[in-house]
């Protein structure tokens, strides 16, 4: 007599965009509102040290949907993104490569519903998410931002529009909620990707008086929250002065991540009216860190150093909060270095599916932590970004192992090494003073790019000092 086969869960993996590492209440967040995502941490696992690939995010993405490295693919850049300082950006891949599997084609061919809801910015159309393994995209195109704002009309070709003054935010809730309602019992796997919270930092005025309300009633108004500092290292951008955020208290901001909350609240709220709640597996985290000193400088990621665009902390550390209801145990919290490749070989053992070595070559199944049973085993954990990003980053590389992180600059070759248990804030360079460590993590963080055939940017012969 067979037995009856257990149902595979559902998965929903929602990747929210610029979204900084403090930008919720359950992350300490004092002026933002996030009264669902705290509920989701409060009901699941919150990671306090979880990783995107890459301080940018297009190569986060890709590297979540193949389980590599943004290196180890070529994928290295936001696409679209070109800019020069004393060294040339390396060159990238400007598509996720067909020859990928991604994770959304492994649960297909188990089975799956593949659902890719929002933003993609993976490639023009001939690498669309439904050339990617999902049986549907709403949404998805080769658009970092939305062009015209967040209101209706979009613009954005896979979107239906919407009436007039629709908000983006709300749609793309709508859309996925009626997928979850249309289903007729089969798992799903929704991958749901916004746009909030990059910019335009737009959303309803009337809460934006909120949160300016707020502001005034705790003061915030009357404190400095942006101090100017340097001169911009990228050629496009040398006549501007980077532009530090120092507390939260943009009320746009603000209404935005209140709004994005409001309908992660919606979605939950449509996942137990149709009675699949328990049986779904919910993912939330962020591609890069929060937009902090440029292009407005809506938030702060302090204690974290730096934001979006930068290889310090700030740049690359995010909220992760991942609810598995009779697995996950409520309102734990995991202190173990965790990063974007390891979504893929998790989502495998979530859905009890064989692992694929060849393809998530970079990523360690989270399996283990998320039962309690203590971290994979690692030896370190790598960024790349051969790049200048828009917000006062210069190009460069990293490792963490164990407590340790060394970042290596390539427009001068310096060193910065850091102990992050005791210095979160990156603001003690230890590099001088255990020369030994520094030089080892440096040849350490060299043979791996030589493994993946990283790209260094070379210097620009026609470079003329601003700085």
């Amino acid at each position: 007599m067979t037995g009856k086969t257990e149902r595979r869960p559902n998965i929903i993996f929602i990747l929210i965009d610029d979204m900084g590492w403090k930008d919720l209440g359950c992350y300490g967040s004092s002026f933002y509102e996030t009264p669902h995502l705290d509920r989701l941490a409060a009901e699941g696992m919150r990671f306090t040290e979880a990783y995107a690939a890459c301080p940018v995010c297009s190569p986060t993405r890709a590297s979540i949907m193949t389980g590599k490295y943004p290196a180890t693919l070529g994928v290295t850049n936001w696409i679209g993104g070109h800019t020069k300082g004393r060294l040339i950006d390396a060159p990238y891949i400007d598509h996720l490569p067909s020859g990928e599997k991604t994770i959304a084609a492994a649960l297909k061919e188990a089975g799956y519903r593949t659902w890719h809801v929002g933003k993609w910015h993976l490639g023009g159309r001939a690498y669309y998410p439904d050339k990617h393994g999902f049986d549907v995209n709403i949404g998805g195109c080769d658009w970092g931002m939305p062009k015209f704002g967040y209101f209706s009309p979009y613009g954005i070709e896979t979107l239906a529009e919407g009436p007039e003054g629709e908000y983006l935010t709300d749609r793309l809730t709508d859309e996925a909620i009626r997928l979850i309602r249309q289903n007729d019992g089969t798992p799903f796997f929704l991958n749901l990707w916004h746009y909030a919270v990059h910019i335009p930092i737009e959303v309803d005025a009337e809460l934006t008086e909120r949160f300016a309300a707020k502001a005034r009633e705790l003061g915030l108004d009357r404190e400095t929250a942006v101090v100017p500092g340097e001169p911009f290292p990228c050629e496009h951008k040398k006549d501007l002065r980077v532009q530090r955020r120092i507390i939260q208290s943009d009320p746009a901001y603000a209404a935005m991540i209140y709004n994005l909350d409001q309908n992660i609240g919606r979605l939950l709220e449509a996942l137990e009216e149709t009675g699949a709640l328990d049986d779904t597996v919910i993912l939330f985290t962020s591609d890069n860190g929060g937009l902090s000193t440029a292009e407005g400088s809506p938030t702060s990621n302090l204690p974290l150093n730096e934001g979006k665009g930068w290889m310090y902390e700030g740049g690359v550390r995010e909220p992760l909060i991942v609810r598995w209801p009779g697995v996950v145990a409520p309102g734990t919290v995991c202190e173990a270095p965790v990063t974007s490749p390891d979504f893929y070989p998790t989502l495998l053992d979530i859905a009890g599916l064989p692992h694929e070595p060849q393809q998530h070559a970079d990523g360690c199944s989270l399996i283990s932590l998320l039962k309690g049973e203590g971290a994979p085993e690692r030896d370190a954990i790598y960024w790349h970004y051969p790049h200048y990003g828009n917000q006062g980053g210069t190009p460069g590389s990293s490792v963490r192992a164990g407590d340790y992180k060394l970042i290596e600059f390539f427009e001068d070759g310096r060193l910065e090494l850091y102990d992050l248990k005791n210095d979160i804030s990156e603001e003690h360079n230890l590099a001088a003073r255990f020369p030994e460590l520094a030089e080892r993590l440096r040849a350490k963080l060299a043979a791996w790019r030589k493994s993946v055939e990283a790209k260094i940017p070379p210097v620009n012969p026609d470079f003329v000092p601003w700085r």
